[in-house]
């Protein structure tokens, strides 16, 4: 099973599916990744660690709109959850 099949409902969960997503590189996959990621009921938790309103990080993600800086701090974000796993 895939992460994009697991239920995103923790940071852990997003950052599994967003890992999967920038491992595999593919464009198309990262943006569907971050759309299910701006559906999933783990949301808040991403918007905390990003330090970004819920509903203002779930706008960005659904309409394409995130720029290289929120892109960035999310990665970090999938960093520090990813390195932990060990």
């Amino acid at each position: 099973m895939t992460q994009a099949n697991k239920p995103l409902d923790s940071l852990d969960a997003i950052a599994d599916c967003l890992a999967e997503a920038f491992e595999d590189g593919d464009g198309a996959a990262i943006a569907a990744a971050m759309k299910a990621v701006a559906q999933a009921p783990g949301l808040g938790s991403l918007a905390a660690a990003v330090n970004m309103p819920r509903e203002e990080l779930q706008a960005a993600l659904v309409a394409d709109e995130f720029n290289l800086d929120l892109t960035l701090e999310i990665m970090k974000v999938v960093d520090l959850h990813m390195s932990g796993k060990g």
